[in-house]
């Protein structure tokens, strides 16, 4: 930033000074004149390239010292997740202590603050590439290879993650949160996500218990249960996201929207209104369905 500002600025000056400058004419100087004046732009020609040299090579040596102390971080009792980059979303599955898969999440991780974490990446379809700018550089996701890289938060917070290469349409539309918690808070919800799902069955009468128990079975007598899994149901696809704790995450379709009941209804009835291109088909269900269905999976926390 410190550069660009500086080129910038001589750039500007060099502007202004251009039309009310007058240049003598090489041919009209005397020749002490002249090499005095070649002396002098070759000098500020020489200084700005040895700073503009020392300044990269500072950036360089400050690149890799980040780069080794990140590949350092201890790796004792760290969090084990298995990220799957998809177009145009993200899976994440976390494994217990025996490299077991115990639960799947989508778009959203949660880490421990000052705990490391390491993170296995793959491709299902073409070259995607992880970046959480606060947390660590770029990591290409490539299909039919797994690499892997450490993060640790530092501070608790969310940390926004992209995809950083062009991976089709909906490239831009592809991100994902990072939610550093406390240790404390992180096993409660890492304890609430081993957990099925809430079934409706089980929570009496309302109204609202009503349309949630008709929009069960509505989803898993469609074809949201062939793409779509939800733990503790019939429901096994792996076509898309699991939606087992669905009405738990902050956004919908890789950050694309919040995850509010109007957004949502908008995902189900037509996805390609708010991400154009999105693999998910629309649905042909009546408003009156289309409200259960929201129902449910809002209550899938």
């Amino acid at each position: 930033m410190a550069v660009f500002a500086a080129i910038l600025i001589a750039l500007l000056i060099a502007m202004h000074r251009a039309p009310h400058r007058e240049t003598p004419d090489p041919r009209t100087m005397p020749p002490d004149a002249l090499v005095g004046h070649e002396r002098t732009a070759r000098r500020w020609v020489f200084g700005a390239s040895v700073l503009s040299a020392v300044l990269l090579i500072t950036l360089l040596g400050a690149d890799m010292l980040t780069d080794r102390s990140l590949s350092r971080l201890p790796v004792t009792d760290a969090v084990r997740i298995e990220m799957t980059a998809q177009q145009w979303w993200w899976e994440a599955r976390y494994l217990d202590a025996r490299g077991k898969p115990e639960f799947a999440v989508s778009s959203e991780l949660h880490v421990p603050v000052g705990i490391p974490v390491i993170v296995s990446l793959t491709s299902t379809d073409v070259i995607h590439t992880f970046w959480v700018p606060s947390l660590h550089g770029k990591k290409d996701m490539l299909p039919g290879r797994s690499t892997q890289l450490v993060i640790q938060a530092d501070k608790a917070g969310t940390y926004r993650g992209e995809c950083a290469e062009f991976c089709g349409l909906e490239h831009a539309l592809m991100a994902f949160n990072v939610s550093a918690d406390p240790p404390d808070a992180y096993a409660r919800w890492r304890a609430a996500q081993q957990a099925p799902a809430l079934d409706p069955a089980r929570d009496g009468s309302t109204g609202a218990n009503v349309d949630a128990r008709r929009g069960q079975a509505l989803f898993l007598s469609s074809s949201c249960a062939q793409c779509h899994t939800v733990r503790g149901t019939s429901a096994a696809g792996s076509l898309g996201p699991d939606l087992t704790h669905v009405g738990g995450r902050a956004m919908l379709a890789a950050g694309t929207v919040a995850n509010e009941p109007a957004k949502l209804a908008a995902w189900i009835s037509d996805p390609q209104s708010l991400k154009p291109g999105a693999t998910m088909p629309s649905s042909q269900l009546a408003p009156d369905d289309i409200r259960a269905l929201v129902t449910y999976l809002g209550g899938l926390r």
